[in-house]
C-alpha cells in the first residue's frame, strides 16, 4: 500500500511539474505546485459546496433542535473535513516536500491555520450572503479566492516553514 501511495505521489509530481517547464522562469516550483494543488482543492471545495448546498441540504435551514445553521454554512460545514485532509496531503506531500517540521507538527499547524481559514470562511459567506446579497456559490467563490491567499502565506511561514530554504 505504501509504494502505491508513493508511486501515485511521484506522478502527480511529475505531471505537475511538466506543466511548469514555462513558468519555471516567472514563478518558484513550490509556489506552482501550490497553485496546482490548491486550484484542484479548492475546485473540488467549490464543487462539493455547490452539490451540498443544492442537494444536501437542498436549500434549507439545517434545524438541529438546539441551533439552527443556515444552508451556505451548513454546506460548508459539511464540505470542510473533506478538503481539510485532501488540502494537508497536497501540501505535505506534493507542495512543501522540503519541509523540516516534523508530521505531527506540521498537522497541528495546519490545524492553526486553518481556524484561521474557518474564520475567513465563515465572516465573509456571512456578510457575502447575508449582507451583500450575492447568491451563495458566487459568495464561496470569492471568500474561497481570499482564503487561498492567506492559507499559502500561513502555509509557507508557520505551517511548514519552507520560506527561505532552498527548493529542488
Amino acid at each position: 500500500m505504501a509504494s502505491l501511495a508513493k508511486h501515485i505521489r511521484l506522478v502527480i509530481i511529475s505531471v505537475i511539474d511538466y506543466f511548469y517547464v514555462p513558468f519555471r522562469k516567472f514563478i518558484p516550483l513550490e509556489t506552482f505546485r501550490y497553485a496546482a494543488t490548491g486550484g484542484f482543492n479548492t475546485v473540488l471545495d467549490i464543487t462539493l459546496y455547490f452539490i451540498c448546498y443544492n442537494f444536501v441540504v437542498d436549500k434549507q435551514v439545517l434545524d438541529l433542535g438546539i441551533v439552527s445553521i443556515s444552508p451556505h454554512i451548513a454546506a460548508f460545514l459539511i464540505v470542510f473535513p473533506i478538503t481539510f485532509f485532501t488540502g494537508f496531503l497536497f501540501a505535505k506531500f506534493i507542495t512543501f516536500t522540503n519541509s523540516p517540521v516534523q508530521g505531527r507538527t506540521q498537522l497541528i499547524r495546519y490545524m492553526i491555520s486553518v481556524s484561521g481559514s474557518i474564520f475567513l470562511n465563515y465572516v465573509f459567506l456571512k456578510v457575502l450572503v447575508e449582507f451583500a446579497g450575492l447568491w451563495p456559490t458566487m459568495a464561496k467563490v470569492i471568500t474561497t479566492g481570499i482564503v487561498v491567499i492567506y492559507s499559502y502565506f500561513a502555509q509557507k511561514f508557520f505551517t511548514f516553514k519552507t520560506a527561505g530554504l532552498a527548493t529542488s
